[in-house]
């Protein structure tokens, strides 16, 4: 009976959905009596329809996106891989890890290794049964010299995947990780069938709750319902529509004319008249999501701390937040672990705006003045951050030019090439996630190009700390590390701002990720 009371508990505190709630009572007994409380609570319940054409609106997508796990760069790869794959964890709403394609997992005692008990008779696309070898082969998929993947250096730990017996895979890691169940819930590390070719990963054969049937990089896919999908209460929609929509008007029109049902990213200045149009609902969220300008510390001038330093001093934040965001965003602080993250560094000082301390480090530089080329887009509104941060610049002596880019491509011709650029960064579920894609030495997105001996090692004594408390304190190091020496400018966090038909059913929408942690098409319905 504590068994039930704790699940009582977790419901009425929101921390499990009424559905999760009645399939989690299930396992334990239908005979089992329900409190009187809860009632009411699972009466307001809305039971999912199955049925109809859900049709997504999104940015980010470019025609250079593949289905190819290794090579997911934008929101709209992400959300189609998810659409068709699962992992073998997922994160819940509260941002904890749970199962999905593994049933279980077990740390030993250093955490070097895990034992991941996988779901029986879970079937791929094309009628295979997931095993073992599916799982080791897609995640050995981002390892070795050759691989370009995005989530190689989140495994680069690993020495070791072997499977013991057809239903257990076994990861073995050089040293030890607290939150590795966190890294596989990565969408790189989707489960595709043992021995696709790099050819065939555009068929999108996954286990998923949709199946591909038509993908246009950069214009539209289509999907339609798994009727084997193994998960209870979830892929309610007949077929799934994403569209490809960069540009904020038409992606806002579309929803206001019924051709799309949901929206991500709503255009902030005129969010006002969205929210007083009958027929739409607004879904806000606080996240990790943020925007940064990195700096390639390897290139004059930007090898120079105090360079470095002057630009951070010359950015008004919270006119970004007031003007740009309308509000919905909080500062930045110069590194990536934001205020909904568990080990925020909320005692570290906020950096302002100050021209005067800007004019002090260029003076240290050797500087009397500064002129600098900062490429933008206007993905994300990259373009009217841009302007801003020049005329704020400007009142610290620095002449910051403005060049526009084009939106297709952007990530593949600008980010990680031009020296100054713009750059958008989605949550990820950990601070160490976090730090080990985009900052660490050997990172393949480590973006300002940046290596930090102590950083480093910090990161690798961090990562294995079971220690709550002195594994915060190892954090709060590295964040303030970040903000005095990093090479970004990490400036604000944004929440995520959407808007649905009202038509659109969903309940405790997650954070992780935008369009609910990326699986709205997996878990809401039509009413």
């Amino acid at each position: 009976m504590n068994r039930i009371k704790k699940l009582e508990n977790m419901l009425l505190q929101g921390k499990i959905t009424r559905r999760e709630f009645l399939a989690r009572l299930s396992v334990l007994g239908a005979s089992v009596a329900i409190s009187p409380s809860l009632v009411p609570s699972l009466a307001k319940a809305s039971e999912p329809k199955k049925g109809g054409r859900f049709r997504i609106g999104l940015n980010t997508g470019s025609t250079t996106d593949s289905l190819e796990p290794a090579t997911l760069t934008t929101l709209w790869a992400w959300k189609m891989n998810w659409q068709i794959r699962n992992n073998l964890v997922e994160v819940d709403h509260t941002g904890n890890p749970i199962p999905e394609l593994a049933e279980s997992w077990e740390p030993s005692s250093d955490s070097k290794q895990w034992v991941f008990k996988l779901r029986k008779g879970v079937e791929f696309h094309n009628g295979k049964t997931l095993n073992a070898e599916d799982v080791i082969d897609s995640i050995q998929h981002h390892r070795g010299e050759a691989s370009k993947s995005g989530g190689k250096v989140l495994v680069a730990s690993v020495t070791d995947i072997k499977a013991d017996g057809k239903n257990t895979v076994i990861f073995s890691l050089k040293e030890g990780n607290a939150d590795f169940p966190f890294v596989l819930t990565e969408p790189y590390f989707s489960i595709f069938p043992a021995g696709t070719k790099k050819e065939d990963h555009r068929k999108g054969i996954g286990t998923g709750p949709y199946i591909l049937e038509n993908f246009k990089p950069g214009v539209m896919a289509l999907a339609k319902r798994n009727p084997n999908y193994w998960k209870a209460g979830r892929a309610h929609f007949d077929e799934v529509e994403t569209l490809n929509i960069n540009d904020n008007n038409a992606r806002t029109n579309a929803l206001r004319t019924g051709r799309v049902d949901f929206m991500n990213q709503c255009e902030l200045r005129t969010i006002h008249l969205l929210k007083n149009t009958p027929g739409i609902q607004i879904v806000r969220k606080p996240s990790g999501a943020h925007y940064t300008l990195p700096m390639h510390t390897g290139i004059p001038p930007f090898d120079n701390n105090d360079v470095r330093l002057a630009l951070k001093y010359a950015i008004d934040r919270q006119q970004l937040v007031d003007t740009v965001l309308r509000g919905y965003g909080t500062l930045g602080n110069d590194h990536p672990v934001s205020p909904t993250s568990r080990f925020h560094a909320s005692e570290l000082p906020q950096r302002e705006y100050d021209p005067d301390k800007a004019k002090y480090h260029l003076k240290k530089a050797g500087l009397q003045d500064l002129t600098i080329k900062l490429h933008t887009s206007n993905l994300r509104d990259f373009a009217d951050y841009s302007m801003l941060y020049k005329e704020q610049a400007a009142k610290a002596g620095i002449n910051i030019e403005v060049t526009k880019e084009p939106e297709d491509g952007y990530w593949k011709n600008i980010w990680r090439k031009a020296p100054f650029c713009h750059c958008f960064w989605n949550p990820r579920p950990t601070e160490d996630i976090m730090f080990t894609t985009a900052y660490a030495a050997d990172a393949a997105w480590n973006d300002a190009y940046w290596k930090h001996k102590r950083f480093n090692d910090l990161l690798k004594i961090a990562r294995a700390e079971l220690d709550k408390a002195k594994r915060r304190e190892m954090y709060v190091e590295m964040q303030s590390i970040l903000r005095d020496e990093g090479g970004s400018i990490v400036f604000l966090f944004t929440d995520f701002v959407a808007a649905a038909s009202d038509k659109m059913k969903f309940e405790n929408v997650a954070g992780n990720k935008p369009a609910d942690g990326l699986r709205c098409a997996e878990r809401w319905w039509f009413a």
